[in-house]
């Protein structure tokens, strides 16, 4: 039997954690081990992580490492054939990992998928079927706010979210880059495209599995972008350059996409200057990091 891991990072997700945690611990599926990697909370959540005794093993950092360094530290603890990257917020029905590794059993070029994740306020409406990307590369969650119903056949997807993504190690080991899975100057947000895109290259495949159920919070998003918090936006902003430098391949497709993208980012940088221009201050970064971006894209592309 495929042996399968969990790995979570939690960074004060007391509210979340006991759900998440009681939630893996009822599935159908024999787990291996639950990981919990926490990024240094300042509430009840440690406590209650232990609490579920040998069960769990939880690593606390001193400091905040980031979704994409704490993950990285939690696969780095796990030899199974299957790695589960679940979110706190996330609540998992008992049959979520039979159905996905029972179909990735049988697909060895499928490298990941995700099943139906659906709103936990209003479980007929869907939060994610997998990651997607319009033509202006700008990735989305699929099916995102539509109704569950409509969403009940099984597809390959551009990529999974990594709210509950299941990866197949090989695939993990196979576009890691510097023995980084998930990219860490990302730190937080679209280091599940990232993945996704070099997973892409290098020939795996992403299915959405609607027959695995899950159930997401997502409570900050409630409010609309303002009330996601500037650290968020400035992060989830810098790595959608980051993310293109590093795997858009050359082509003569620039001859359409460079006009698109100039269109699309000169208006959401005008947006920016006049109603979010804390967000100006992630440009001199992401000049910084263009060469260290560079090296990486020759890595990725030339192996392709």
């Amino acid at each position: 039997m495929s042996t399968v891991s969990v790995c979570i990072v939690t960074y004060n997700s007391a509210s979340d954690i006991k759900d998440c945690l009681q939630a893996v611990l009822k599935q159908s599926f024999p787990i291996t081990s639950i990981i919990v990697v926490d990024n240094a909370s300042s509430d009840e959540t440690c406590r209650i992580v232990h609490q579920f005794g040998e069960q769990v093993r939880l690593t606390a950092n001193k400091v905040n490492n980031g979704f994409a360094g704490g993950q990285n530290q939690a696969m780095a603890q796990t030899d199974s054939d299957y790695v589960i990257v679940l979110n706190p917020d996330v609540t998992l029905h008992p049959d979520y990992v039979s159905e996905i590794v029972g179909y990735m059993d049988q697909r060895p070029e499928v490298g990941s998928a995700t099943g139906q994740l659906v709103s936990a306020e209003q479980p007929d409406t869907m939060d994610s079927a997998g990651l997607a990307m319009r033509r202006n590369r700008q990735a989305y969650d699929l099916g995102a706010g539509e109704p569950a119903v409509a969403w009940q056949s099984e597809q390959e997807v551009f990529g999974v979210s990594g709210a509950a993504a299941v990866y197949r190690k090989t695939m993990m080991l196979d576009v890691s880059y510097d023995g980084q899975f998930f990219d860490e100057v990302f730190f937080a947000y679209k280091e599940d495209v990232d993945a996704a895109w070099r997973a892409q290259h290098f020939g795996w495949k992403a299915i959405y599995v609607p027959s695995a159920k899950a159930y997401h919070r997502r409570g900050w998003k409630k409010g609309g972008r303002r009330s996601i918090p500037l650290f968020v936006r400035r992060h989830s902003y810098q790595n959608r350059f980051f993310t293109l430098i590093k795997n858009e391949p050359a082509g003569w497709h620039w001859f359409w996409l460079l006009p698109l993208l100039l269109v699309s980012e000169l208006a959401k940088l005008g947006y920016i200057a006049v109603l979010e221009p804390g967000l100006l201050r992630c440009w001199p970064f992401i000049l910084r990091k263009f060469p260290h971006f560079l090296r990486k894209r020759r890595s990725i592309l030339g192996r392709k």
